[in-house]
């Protein structure tokens, strides 16, 4: 290495984004990945044994999966190569493969090759990869934001351990933003900044789980922040929702505003009001409520205010739910709107709950016994004790339909389901009428 080399590396160190100066060198400070680096877990365990198995790394930007392999290799003491599959092909795994075998056979050292973005390898490229994982002369860490069992070749695949990496929460993002505030050497401890509480939840919540948009934000508000006359730099809320670039809105997801604009979306499609209904939805979405909070919600409202007046719209919340479940956000909002304003548009009824809540008030209140007639005689004993007896098969009769007593004698009298006129249910009141005359 030349003088000018040198001198290129440094300003590039110099230039690199505090995300990546600030990235973890140990497998324990890694945070939010705890399902697979935790105590006990795969990880944990297969550097504990200084055995790695070829793994892909698969999850959000953000999350980890550049550190994750980076700290692997120096745990496990073995040379780390890099390559990225946007712009790397064929002729350099081949000249990584020498290396191996040279650094293997003269020092019997592992050698872990990191590709990111490992979906875009073609075919050709992936299969000159399979005998160097398969004999173990290279160990592949493979990261990727697509899902693997559709983007890697299937050969490929059988030979690796897919481990998925999950979006940071809020506390995990404040937690490495703390740090970088505070490390003099890699981050911004030599700055002297204060930032708000607010600022600082403001920027992990909109950072959308991903570590590296939290702290390239807080990179940005740091040094376009001009010291005050106490030599300090300070970051508020205005100035993090301009480094972040999205407003903060009135919403906080444990407070008041929790309750009450989900009180407001649901209210809002009891009153077939779609249109209130999708800004409370935006509200929502836009400040980082849980989705699948929603989508529940949805499903509650599909029952409790639509029921039997339109009997999809049960369906319709919960295949809402699982589609945002198999694609998450951010395309997972399109089916939540579509439930919305299915929900929020059809005719309302909540004869069957309401029907429910009064059954459950004369259990409480009043001691039944269930007619003879409807209980179980398959027992050994059961007919002797007059079970079952005199009980008319509806499938026997027209229309699959007669008329007995089905309420214990108590209640005998009591109704509790009365449908409306709305939608489906004024069918079947009609159908119930016309059995009953």
């Amino acid at each position: 290495m030349d003088l000018f080399d040198i001198v290129k590396d440094k300003q590039l160190d110099n230039q690199s984004p505090l995300a990546d100066k600030m990235r973890p060198k140990k497998l324990s400070d890694i945070l939010g990945q705890d399902h697979i680096l935790g105590k006990g877990k795969f990880l944990n365990r297969c550097v504990a044994a200084k055995r790695l198995p070829s793994i892909i790394l698969y999850g959000p930007p953000g999350t980890g999966k550049t550190t994750v392999a980076k700290a692997i290799s120096q745990e496990i003491e073995g040379e780390f190569f890099q390559l990225n599959a946007v712009t790397s092909g064929v002729k350099e795994i081949r000249d990584i493969v020498e290396k191996a075998e040279g650094l293997l056979g003269m020092y019997q050292k592992k050698s872990i090759l990191f590709i990111d973005e490992i979906h875009r390898f073609s075919k050709n490229q992936q299969d000159a990869l399979l005998p160097h994982v398969e004999k173990g002369l290279i160990t592949l860490i493979g990261a990727t934001t697509e899902n693997p069992y559709f983007q890697v070749n299937g050969a490929l695949l059988s030979r690796t351990t897919v481990l998925k990496l999950e979006l940071l929460q809020e506390a995990d993002i404040i937690t490495l933003m703390n740090r970088a505030l505070k490390d003099p050497q890699h981050g911004l401890g030599s700055y002297d900044v204060e930032i708000t509480d607010e600022a600082i939840a403001h920027i992990a919540a909109y950072s959308g789980g991903d570590a590296r948009r939290a702290l390239n934000a807080l990179e940005i508000a740091t040094l376009s922040t001009p010291y005050n006359q106490e030599m300090k730099i300070i970051i508020d809320l205005s100035i993090a929702e301009e480094s972040i670039q999205k407003k903060g809105v009135q919403y906080d997801k444990n407070g008041d505003q929790h309750y009450d604009v989900i009180s407001a979306f649901i209210k809002s499609i009891r009153g077939s009001d779609p249109d209130a209904a999708l800004h409370y939805l935006a509200k929502m979405i836009y400040s980082g409520e849980d989705p699948e909070f929603i989508a529940r919600r949805l499903i509650i409202s599909a029952s409790e205010d639509i029921g039997n007046a339109d009997p999809l719209a049960l369906q319709v919340a919960l295949s809402a739910h699982n589609a945002f479940i198999i694609i998450g956000m951010r395309e997972g909002r399109i089916p939540l709107a579509q439930a919305t304003t299915y929900l929020a548009s059809a005719p309302k009824s909540n004869s069957s709950y309401k029907g429910l809540d009064e059954a459950i008030e004369d259990v409480g209140r009043i001691n039944t016994t269930v007619p003879k007639h409807l209980r179980d005689a398959s027992y050994r004993g059961g007919k002797e004790m007059g079970n079952g007896i005199d009980y008319l098969y509806p499938h026997n009769y027209d229309h699959n339909y007669v008329e007995q007593q089905y309420l214990p004698q108590e209640i005998i009298n009591h109704k509790y389901y009365l449908p409306t006129e709305n939608g489906y249910e004024k069918k079947i009141k009609k159908y119930l009428e016309e059995i009953h005359k």
